[in-house]
């Protein structure tokens, strides 16, 4: 049976042959069979949801399963099939292309466009016999192939999926509504996941061999990539994209997701106007620069921000912004520029406030000063599983800038700096949720002093598909910064801290 005979068989259709083959006659002793079951829609019997990395125990509702994350129900001739046709087609493709693929004079637009009419004339020349589906959908898998991310290019277009993970060429897992899913999605080899790999980073200036086997790049659409290859990776190159959505989310879009309260939005906002020092904790994938950009919009469009990150993410909407990106070694060795530079560089540029994307290294140190020297409204966000985690880890990177400053010192300096902490964690269901919301006091001995403002209620259980049915509630403790939006005319609801609202006066007595 050759190429196009089984194409035709994974499609139902009758070859040539067929056409005039005789049909068997039914054994009158087996059970009659109706057309219907041969037929039953996919829907009737549809897979279970794949398990991906969730313990099997663990219930998940029906809705969550990624369309994508399914296993394709052609059989596997045809699939066999249809991926050699494509590998063909690529080779043959990029036979005729040579060197043009790589043409700087050459636009995206000419590119595809050329590609287009390259792959047209391979199709013809095969002779396939192919629906108008089909064909559009050989087209574009191949030219994302050529062009593209490849076999991803479907993944990272599909709005459900959040992260991209490529641990072998058979082994392409994502992230859908929190949870982990097996994907159908394969390459062909090792070869293959190196070429995309190449295509991204070169993509962005940046290089990837034996002598630096792992890189931190991004997407045109700012998407977030981690690259590791041998010798690092045992197992072979690794790829990990963690998307963004091109559409910043807004405090309505947060609290429909139950990832924070009315009331905690109400407190922020108030806190950004405020001038108060906010630092977002969390671990990682938790949400934190998708909190962040929304803290950001609170801020007042008349004022100047300064933004620092190791790669730009932030989707920041006022007009008077300026984005500062660190910048790696170049294949000397030399041309490096930190975040601490970016830092100290940002102090001489008139900020009205300094956001730094993560603070992860001896920039805390710089960061904490400009916070204490009239750069106060500053925003950061770091790694760290509880407030009080945060605060200590902040100790830990500020004595990494080689200072050797007394502890006492530096914890004094965190106290006046942050005012407020904010932590978020991915729960146990996949949903990403504010747990506390922490006031920064002071100091009381060698001890910085905190207390919750808002703490997330576990007890309230789950419900039967394991989603936490709590909420983040006020502790009914009133920060200490509330006097500052007294003293600035702000003004809170009474609920935001938990209290309920002064009872009417009683009428007048009449005589």
């Amino acid at each position: 049976m050759g190429l196009a005979d089984r194409l035709r068989a994974a499609r139902g259709e009758e070859g040539p042959a067929a056409a005039h083959a005789t049909a068997p006659s039914p054994d009158p002793a087996s059970p009659a069979t109706p057309a219907s079951a041969e037929a039953a829609p996919e829907s009737a019997t549809a897979a279970p949801a794949p398990p991906g990395l969730a313990r099997p125990t663990e219930p998940k509702p029906a809705a969550s399963s990624p369309p994508l994350a399914r296993r394709a129900s052609a059989p596997r001739e045809a699939q066999d099939a249809m991926r050699a046709l494509k590998e063909r087609t690529t080779e043959s493709l990029y036979e005729r292309l040579g060197t043009r693929l790589n043409d700087p004079s050459m636009s995206d637009e000419q590119l595809r466009q050329l590609v287009q009419q390259e792959l047209t004339a391979v199709i013809e020349g095969e002779n396939l016999a192919m629906t108008g589906a089909e064909r559009r959908r050989f087209v574009e898998e191949v030219q994302a192939d050529v062009l593209g991310l490849g076999p991803i290019e479907g993944l990272l277009a599909d709005p459900s999926v959040t992260e991209v993970m490529v641990n072998a060429p058979d082994k392409v897992y994502i992230e859908h509504a929190g949870r982990i899913y097996h994907s159908d999605v394969r390459f062909r080899d090792e070869a293959h996941v190196r070429q995309i790999i190449d295509r991204i980073v070169g993509r962005m200036g940046r290089r990837i061999d034996e002598s630096s086997p792992l890189v931190d790049a991004r997407l045109d659409d700012g998407s977030r990539v981690n690259a590791i290859i041998p010798p690092l990776a045992f197992t072979g190159p690794t790829l990990t994209i963690r998307k963004f959505s091109h559409e910043a989310l807004t405090i309505p879009d947060l609290i429909r997701l139950d990832s924070l309260t009315p009331e905690i939005a109400e407190l922020l906002d108030a806190c950004v106007k405020a001038r108060l020092n906010v630092l977002i904790s969390g671990g990682t994938g938790t949400g934190k620069t998708t909190l962040l950009n929304v803290v950001s919009s609170f801020i007042p469009g008349g004022e100047r921000i300064i933004s620092i990150e190791d790669a730009v993410e932030l989707q920041l909407q006022q007009e008077h912004v300026v984005r500062l990106e660190s910048r790696p070694p170049n294949i000397e060795g030399k041309g490096e520029v930190t975040i601490r530079d970016l830092v100290r560089n940002s102090l001489r540029m008139r900020p009205d406030r300094i956001i730094v994307g993560e603070v992860r290294g001896a920039e805390a140190l710089d960061m904490l000063q400009a916070m204490n020297t009239g750069h106060d409204g500053s925003l950061s966000t770091i790694h760290a599983n509880s407030p009080r985690d945060a605060l200590a880890r902040l100790e830990t990177l500020v004595l990494m800038a080689g200072m050797e400053l007394p502890l006492r010192a530096i914890r004094e300096q965190i106290a006046s700096s942050i005012d407020l902490i904010i932590q978020l964690a991915r729960l146990r269901d996949g949903t990403r949720r504010i747990v506390a919301v922490t006031e920064v006091n002071g100091m009381e001995g060698q001890t910085i002093t905190m207390q919750d403002v808002f703490l997330f209620n576990y007890g309230a259980g789950v419900d039967r598909d394991g989603r936490f049915l709590g909420h983040v509630l006020p502790t009914g403790v009133r920060p200490q910064f509330s006097d500052r939006f007294a003293d600035l005319g702000i003004q809170l609801s009474p609920r935001v801290f938990g209290a309920e609202p002064p009872p009417p006066p009683p009428p007048p007595r009449t005589r």
